[in-house]
């Protein structure tokens, strides 16, 4: 059982990776962090799409992962 979390986690977190990595960015450049962009940062852009599933998948994952780390540390 124990062997199976730890697979399943191991899945996880690649996938994990994979979903952040195809999340699109939110800048036009580095450059616009440093020198103001930060009007559009905190501006009301809601998620639509492909991008919100994304970002929904992201936070089901990640609840997820640490639900098994948690698991297993606690009952192995």
């Amino acid at each position: 059982m124990y062997d199976f979390l730890l697979g399943f986690m191991l899945v996880l977190s690649i996938f994990i990776i994979i979903v952040v990595a195809m999340q699109p960015t939110k800048t036009q450049s580095a450059s616009n962090a440093f020198l103001g962009g930060a009007s559009q940062l905190f501006g009301k852009q809601k998620a639509r799409g492909f991008e919100a599933v994304l970002i929904k998948t992201t936070i089901v994952c990640i609840v997820l992962f640490f639900v098994l780390a948690l698991a297993l540390t606690r009952f192995f």
